[in-house]
């Protein structure tokens, strides 16, 4: 039995309709859910995941993933970034594509900032060389990938290549899509925690950036204005 199949068998009993709905009301009845919250459903596949553990290797790790996006309810996409975060370390950048596929597909900001966050920014840190896919992935016509570049580095603290951080926000600074004018100023706002000086400069050197953008960057910022 696959994974995804003994993943199905051990989630299906707990479904819970009336969890369901509002769950997909919240996410704007984009995907249909079993209604398990993470606190639910991750102890119920705990060991399903640490059973893998001899025996995962990349190809496995990113087949599993796939069939796990193709099932319809949302959890399964959750257990997919699940599974991708906790063998992070067997990905190597030859799994850069099947990412970017993932985060093409059922997109919203709940699957693409999970597998940015958890599963690509890991990656590329691990991999720099994958600095050049992220400067492609920051002018591509899916907006969602482009968010992905932008956030990719949200984790790595004063280890962010501002060049790129910058970049990529200038970028796309005069995009209309709430996703990329929240996604800029999110990723501003994360770097300021470690240099609100160079953050605040970029922001006023910027005027082109949206007012969510911009709020958003200097949300913690307590200079005189």
């Amino acid at each position: 039995m696959t994974f995804t199949e003994s993943a199905r068998q051990l989630l299906e009993p707990h479904r819970d309709a009336a969890l369901a709905a509002s769950m997909a009301r919240y996410m704007k009845g984009r995907f249909p859910f079993l209604g398990l919250p993470r606190p639910v459903y991750q102890p119920l596949l705990r060991p399903l995941l640490l059973s893998l553990r001899a025996e995962v290797n990349e190809d496995l790790l990113l087949d599993t993933a796939r069939q796990l996006w193709r099932l319809p309810e949302r959890e399964y996409q959750y257990v997919a970034g699940d599974l991708l975060d906790r063998y992070s370390k067997v990905l190597t950048p030859a799994s850069l594509p099947v990412l970017q596929e993932l985060i093409e597909t059922k997109s919203w900001w709940d699957s693409v900032d999970q597998l940015t966050g958890r599963v690509l920014g890991p990656l590329v840190r691990a991999h720099p060389e994958l600095g050049r896919a992220m400067d492609r992935w920051s002018r591509h016509g899916n907006f969602w990938v482009r968010r992905a570049a932008i956030l990719h580095q949200l984790a790595y603290r004063q280890q962010t290549d501002t060049k790129r951080l910058f970049g990529y926000c200038a970028g796309n600074a005069e995009d209309p899509e709430f996703f990329i004018r929240k996604a800029i100023g999110w990723a501003l706002r994360q770097y300021a925690k470690h240099d609100a000086a160079a953050v605040r400069e970029f922001v006023h050197a910027h005027p082109e950036l949206s007012p969510l953008s911009r709020r958003e960057a200097l949300k913690y910022d307590t200079t005189p204005r």
